[in-house]
């Protein structure tokens, strides 16, 4: 095993204006941790200034460029291959806009190297909603998202649509080796629902959710569509494994 313990996964697509800020922020934290950046082909010049930052930091932060935007589904999955295939023992998915404070990444790992969790989730709803410059429409879309979710599922997480989560490497490669379908929204709830029903042990932390200030949001109808109708999907599968 190698010393390397844990790394930050963002996914980026025209995050120009961010992510230098968002991978200082990172590796000013004492937990050492390194980071990933998943660029899905910016033409804001995003993976540029990766690279040059990269120059002065090149045993902590790292590149992955793909062709072109293919879904924050296959961004996180390329990302966790290539975590697990350098040996990291807790991964964490985070935003590159600053929606999640990266200082909650310290909390986070507290639970997932020495509480006995398995996943941990940074959640906007575990302690009411804690969500700061969304509009009201965007704040309901999403708290009845993550309700619609946990009924249809029956997995007892408040914030299943949460996108700050660290996973310990053991969960991600059993997850992977049973395959992911969601390419979109719906990706963050299928990881949550196949760690608890394969039976690791979730926990969620509350957090400040706060819209970005800088970007664009990449949320669209199409990924919300994806998330509605495909965990029925996904639930009435599930019952078909087990009975069969």
């Amino acid at each position: 095993m190698s010393d390397r313990k844990s790394i930050v996964i963002i996914p980026t697509f025209n995050e120009a204006e961010n992510i230098i800020d968002i991978i200082n922020e990172v590796l000013l934290l004492k937990d050492n941790f390194s980071i990933l950046v998943v660029d899905d082909n910016s033409p804001d010049g995003t993976a540029e200034l990766v690279k040059k930052k990269m120059e002065l930091n090149k045993h902590r932060l790292f590149l992955i460029e793909r062709e072109k935007k293919l879904g924050i589904g296959p961004a996180y999955i390329n990302g966790f291959k290539w975590a697990i295939k350098n040996e990291y023992e807790n991964i964490y998915e985070m935003d590159a806009d600053f929606s999640h404070n990266p200082y909650d990444l310290s909390r986070m790992q507290v639970f997932l190297t020495q509480n006995g969790v398995d996943v941990v989730i940074g959640s906007r709803y575990k302690t009411g909603v804690n969500v700061v410059n969304w509009p009201i429409q965007r704040v309901l879309i999403s708290y009845f998202a993550c309700m619609y979710a946990r009924i249809i599922t029956g997995t007892p997480i408040m914030d299943l649509t949460s996108g700050f989560v660290g996973y310990k490497a053991k969960v991600l490669n059993e997850i992977l080796n049973n395959g992911i379908k969601f390419k979109g929204y719906a990706f963050q709830i299928e990881m949550k629902f196949k760690a608890y029903n394969l039976k690791y042990n979730l926990y969620e932390i509350p957090i400040i959710f706060t819209d970005r200030v800088k970007g664009s949001s990449k949320l669209n109808l199409s990924i919300i569509s994806e998330a509605i109708f495909g965990l029925i999907t996904m639930k009435i599968s599930q019952i078909f494994t087990k009975i069969f």
